[in-house]
């Protein structure tokens, strides 16, 4: 069952993949970047530090309950992000595009969505499944 605690911790993922995936907006333009992206622009060592947060990011859908299909998605996601990542100037561009920590956490949010524990607007009681 959904507590507030829950909600809470699910906030703070997505909250911590926006400011690593969309914090900045590149003036001018509609493109946004997170500290994943500025990260990455130290070569090989940016990247990897990167992984930080994105772990914490994959810790917390494990400990929240999420499934080992979701886990593995998570971390196919980030393998792809820090192999792409490395390579020099193609890896900066993928990494403004890919925005790997947003989608670990959408996933994380589809999957508690899908077990009746939050809904898009916030939490709620399980669904009833007799219904």
């Amino acid at each position: 069952m959904l507590t507030e605690h829950h909600f809470r911790r699910l906030e703070r993922v997505e909250r911590t993949a926006r400011t690593m995936d969309r914090a900045f907006r590149i003036p001018f333009t509609g493109i946004r970047m997170g500290w994943d992206s500025l990260l990455g622009l130290v070569p090989g060592v940016g990247d990897t530090l990167a992984l930080l947060p994105a772990a914490w990011i994959l810790k917390e859908s494990h400990a929240l309950g999420a499934p080992g299909v979701v886990l593995g998605r998570m971390a196919g996601n980030l393998a792809v992000d820090w192999v792409i990542g490395l390579v020099p100037l193609i890896g900066d561009v993928f990494d403004i595009g890919f925005r790997a920590n947003v989608r670990n956490a959408a996933l994380l949010r589809g999957w508690m969505e899908t077990q009746g524990r939050v809904p898009q607007d916030g939490p709620r009681a399980p669904r009833d499944l007799a219904a």
